[in-house]
């Protein structure tokens, strides 16, 4: 069952390289940005409810501001009265995870279809990239993984009034933090990975900024902006 998903990722591959050749742009690199554009779309139905709730989060921040600040000296009543503005406003704390997670089987089959991929010389290499098969040795790629993490957390972090706080400490180190621990671990991954991540993210926040205007375009006030 697996080892069909990590065959069916690497077909999808090969035939979007052979669609390379037959534009006269023979690459594996964009074969990737192709196959990551298709994920995308395929994924969109169900990470849009999620980045909606996201944004319903960040809308309910405020809210949640003046909770803490008002119930300061009692955090569990705090808390109790925060799941209820959640279950309200029928947002979810735990849905900036889901994505995520959703996406890790096709992460982790696409991680092994790279790894034993069997790349044709031809188009191999991208931009400065040798090889895709090989992790980047200008470690280019994982700064790019780092900065486009980033940028995709940062718009769907709440933002807060406040900078202290527990909830507001965790937020912060989880929104440097991450992007800091994906992009090194990514130092030793196929070069053709860490660029199947890199545009993962962009087009996820281009998504999530789509999303994050949809209010003020509906009221008509972001449409000349």
């Amino acid at each position: 069952m697996w080892q069909a998903l990590v065959d069916f990722v690497a077909s999808i591959l090969r035939y979007l390289y052979d669609f390379t050749v037959s534009i006269g742009i023979p690459s594996y690199g964009l074969a990737i940005i192709l196959l990551t554009l298709i994920i995308k779309v395929v994924l969109y139905p169900l990470t849009q409810k999620q980045m909606y709730s996201m944004k319903k989060m960040q809308e309910l921040q405020p809210k949640v501001n003046e909770i803490q600040k008002k119930y300061k000296k009692n955090p569990e009543k705090a808390n109790q009265a925060i799941m209820e503005l959640y279950k309200e406003h029928k947002a979810n704390p735990m849905s900036g995870c889901f994505p995520l997670l959703l996406q890790m089987p096709i992460l982790i089959a696409l991680f092994q279809a790279l790894q034993k991929f069997q790349y044709k010389d031809l188009g191999a290499s991208f931009l400065w990239i040798p090889h895709l098969k090989n992790p980047d040795p200008y470690y280019i790629i994982p700064v790019l993984v780092a900065v486009t993490t980033y940028m995709q957390s940062k718009l769907t972090t709440p933002a807060t009034n406040t900078n202290t706080g527990p909830a507001a400490n965790t937020q912060k180190m989880m929104l440097y933090f991450m992007p800091i621990f994906i992009g090194y671990i990514s130092i030793n991954f196929p070069s053709g990975l860490g660029l199947y991540w890199i545009f993962f993210s962009i087009f996820g926040t281009i998504q999530q900024m789509y999303i994050n205007r949809q209010p003020d375009l509906q009221k008509g006030e972001a449409g000349g902006k």
